[in-house]
């Protein structure tokens, strides 16, 4: 565990760039404030700069950035932090799946790469199974997490997306920042090298959008989201999601709606839509 080795650029191309891969571009720097802040001014600047199935890797990120503002701080060469540019070829309405899709993508590449029974916490939250539970988390742990953003780009032109994915690969028990996180390594991966992680998370995040574009950005149609639903972990527990305006809905998180949103049932027994929140898992009364 600890610090890895540099990330091979040439061989990752190699491997990436088409026509033999998928994407059409691939940079690595080796340091960066955050990726998805570096993409979204770029694309800003020039819309063409980062062309569809373009992605961007940070050796280090000195300022990563999760949802409603968190920080996301790793140990320099400890961890995979990259995001992709996707420029969706379906109606602005449906962008509300593309984080969702993109957990599912990441949880796919690490059960299959990593070797560990990855599971996704509604809306963003990658997580192993841990022995011990943590508040909020029960007997899991955050080893990963997604922040989607939407970039406006100037007037006639379709919006882009920068989907970041942050992953603890190799860190220590001493290395990471709060209790309720861990690394691949701690969680048991069967190895952690995260150019192998990279080329499968790559592949994994394709394979999801390309059946998400051919169905038109339909992602019930698609089959995806009962894909999505498999793999949350949030759905069938109880819950209390804080609400990013205040507030909070507490009670079983039941389904997925048709947009993606999280429906709880409140102890009321009503269904309660939820767009965006905190979600914690609770223990149910015994």
């Amino acid at each position: 565990m600890g610090v890895m080795p540099s990330l091979r650029v040439a061989e990752l191309r190699d491997l990436l760039l088409a026509p033999a891969g998928p994407l059409t571009r691939v940079e690595v720097v080796d340091v960066t404030r955050s990726t998805n802040t570096d993409l979204a001014d770029a694309l800003r600047a020039d819309p063409t700069s980062w062309p569809d199935a373009s992605v961007l890797v940070a050796e280090h990120q000195a300022e990563g950035r999760g949802r409603a503002g968190r920080s996301w701080e790793t140990p320099r060469g400890t961890s995979l932090t990259c995001s992709f540019v996707v420029h969706p070829p379906v109606p602005a309405d449906r962008f509300g799946w593309i984080g969702l899709l993109a957990g599912l993508g990441a949880v796919n590449a690490l059960r299959a790469t990593a070797g560990v029974p990855a599971t996704l916490k509604w809306p963003n939250d990658l997580l192993v199974p841990a022995e011990t539970e943590v508040e909020g988390w029960g007997a899991a742990r955050k080893v990963g997490g997604i922040l989607a953003e939407v970039v406006p780009l100037p007037a006639g032109q379709p919006s882009a997306v920068v989907i970041g994915i942050g992953i603890n690969v190799s860190q220590s028990l001493a290395e990471l920042p709060v209790p309720s996180a861990t690394s691949l390594a701690l969680a048991g991966a069967r190895h952690v090298d995260r150019e192998g992680l990279l080329v499968a998370l790559v592949a994994a995040q394709q394979e999801v959008a390309l059946r998400w574009r051919e169905s038109g950005g339909d992602a019930v149609a698609s089959g995806l989201a009962d894909e999505v639903a498999a793999v949350c972990s949030t759905l069938g527990t109880r819950v209390r999601v804080e609400l990013p305006g205040g507030g909070s809905v507490s009670g079983l998180a039941e389904r997925l709606d048709d947009d993606g949103a999280l429906v709880v049932v409140d102890d009321a027994g009503d269904p309660q839509r939820v767009l965006a929140g905190d979600v914690r898992h609770v223990r149910a009364a015994r």
